[in-house]
């Protein structure tokens, strides 16, 4: 029997292709740059002066992975969910799932796998305070993805949350005790973020806003920036109560020091976010240029009074 090489040899090279393309599509679709919002883990640790004693470091680091792995089994659902409303997106619409490059079963699976690993990052480095955080994140997360996100005001607090339980987690995870003004902090800071990316998509999607997102209807540009507003006057507010908190005088100083750059990163923020733009809330944080020297003036403040 004659066996046709060219064209067995063409057969597995157009299978070593879809794998690789499956791949390219997974990873993509579990969104590598909002990894990014996993280094909270790392502010409890930090906040708390423990990041680089002991096993903190390795810790930190495995709940950094796990909220990586966490996010990434949710982006995988959400895609599946949405697939036919990103088809019809302005920027949506090139995603893996919605394009057809990724196979609805294939990303449901992917998922699975990610939120198991995930879950298994606590017993590892032996901390089940942080398999429960995740564990609390996946379920809101599937929430909000499945029936939460078409509901006002609770759809904003959900969103918010996925980034108080990372900074949550971080602290489970290093054994650090997060003090009530330190996830205040978080939590209105994360709150902030929420409202600003639902008033960039109500300016970027303009009349189809209840199309692409039904949630959109019930709010409107001047509600979303007196909330933003009241929020920033809040999270400042808890800083404060933060600084003053201190041990020493010294530390005292340099934190409160810290609240010019803070403050003046959150105008910033203010007015970035009310332009009409294309970009998303994340690009506002890490992109603008005059953002990032406030923020850098911020971090050396702070790590200074550590």
């Amino acid at each position: 029997m004659k066996i046709d090489t060219p064209r067995a040899e063409s057969a597995a090279a157009s299978l070593s292709r879809q794998r690789v393309g499956r791949l390219t599509a997974m990873v993509k679709t579990a969104r590598p740059r909002q990894w990014t919002k996993n280094l909270l883990v790392f502010a409890a640790p930090l906040a708390g002066e423990s990041l680089g004693k002991g096993s903190s470091i390795r810790d930190a680091s495995a709940a950094f992975a796990a909220f990586v792995l966490a996010s990434s089994a949710v982006y995988f659902v959400n895609d599946v969910i949405d697939a036919d409303k990103d088809m019809a997106h302005p920027v949506k619409r090139y995603r893996p799932i919605a394009v057809g490059q990724l196979g609805k079963a294939h990303a449901l699976g992917a998922s699975a796998i990610c939120a198991l690993a995930a879950l298994a990052a606590g017993p590892l480095i032996g901390a089940p305070g942080l398999t429960l955080v995740i564990g609390i994140y996946l379920c809101l997360s599937m929430l909000y993805s499945l029936r939460l996100k078409q509901v006002p005001i609770v759809e904003l607090l959900l969103v918010a949350s996925g980034f108080t339980l990372r900074a949550l987690g971080g602290a489970l995870a290093t054994h650090v005790p997060p003090s009530g003004w330190f996830l205040t902090v978080c939590s209105l800071g994360a709150l902030l973020v929420a409202v600003a990316k639902r008033l960039c998509e109500l300016q970027l999607l303009g009349p189809e806003k209840t199309r692409h997102r039904p949630v959109l209807r019930f709010y409107s540009p001047r509600g979303l920036r007196l909330a933003q507003r009241a929020i920033m006057a809040a999270m400042l507010l808890a800083y404060v109560f933060w600084a003053l908190g201190d041990r020493t005088d010294r530390m005292r100083a340099w934190h409160l020091a810290s609240v010019v750059p803070l403050a003046a990163a959150l105008v910033r923020f203010d007015w970035l976010a009310a332009r009409p733009t294309a970009k998303p809330v994340e690009d506002l944080i890490s992109r603008d240029v005059p953002m990032l020297w406030c923020e850098a003036a911020w971090l050396a403040l702070f790590v200074a009074g550590l």
